[in-house]
């Protein structure tokens, strides 16, 4: 995780932010009208963003994904304190493929057969994504007293999940080959130590764990299992749970 602090000594890696930051609020504001929750959240082609360069440009993505939703927000007329969680939630969703698939394949391991088995690993990766950036939204929503968890979570959730596994495979075909090309890879930018491999099993094992719990238990409430489960009592160790797989993986 020190990465995500280093990245921004590196000239590169701070494009490639502001790259992704820009080309995320770009394609969010203009359907800020189709609203399905106003002022939370509304129709959003735009989450391919987080999820393809997540898995290219990783850190930088990750925090290109919280800037450019808040710019979003601004300039889109739906800032507010819910934008707090906002730039949380999808700071998660960008980090989430970078953290689970790990470098993509470059050079000559760059086959046809690496790019589709990358494509598959890929849409699996789409599910925890989805789910704790859903669950990171909606929970903080929901302590602010906003819009409870039960109905902005499966919005949240099914919007990033069904455009992740439509449109992700498609622009991740037509972008790994050529910023592969370009170097511009997070594993060809940054230099970072080797991972352990049982480390990084363990870390992905708890990031699935984390994300797909933090969601269950925070739609419990749906069922009547009673708001203390939101408030912290729940969703909060699947939380940790999430960045201690992050920062083992």
């Amino acid at each position: 995780m020190r990465e995500l602090v280093t990245m921004w000594g590196n000239t590169r890696m701070v494009v490639l932010t502001a790259l992704t930051a820009a080309l995320y609020a770009a394609v969010l504001i203009p359907f800020k009208i189709v609203t399905i929750v106003p002022g939370f959240t509304e129709v959003r082609p735009g989450v391919v963003v987080p999820l393809v360069f997540g898995l290219l440009f990783g850190p930088a993505a990750a925090w290109g994904a919280g800037i450019g939703n808040l710019i979003g927000d601004v300039l889109g007329g739906t800032f507010s304190l819910g934008s707090i969680p906002g730039f949380a939630g999808n700071f998660l969703f960008a980090l989430t493929p970078y953290k689970l698939l790990g470098p993509p394949p470059t050079g000559a391991a760059l086959t046809s057969g690496a790019a589709w088995r990358t494509t598959g690993r890929f849409v699996a990766a789409a599910l925890p994504a989805s789910a704790v950036c859903a669950a990171t939204i909606a929970w903080g929503v929901d302590l602010l007293g906003f819009v409870p968890f039960a109905v902005l979570g499966p919005i949240v959730f099914l919007n990033n999940l069904v455009v992740g596994i439509v449109l992700g495979p498609v622009l991740l075909r037509l972008l790994l080959p050529r910023v592969a090309a370009w170097h511009l890879l997070w594993s060809d930018v940054m230099e970072l130590p080797p991972p352990r491999p049982k480390r990084v099993r363990l870390g992905r094992v708890l990031l699935w764990a984390g994300a797909v719990g933090m969601l269950l238990v925070g739609l419990a409430a749906k069922w009547g299992l009673g708001g203390a489960l939101i408030a912290g009592t729940g969703v909060l160790p699947f939380l940790l749970l999430f960045l201690a797989g992050a920062f083992l993986a």
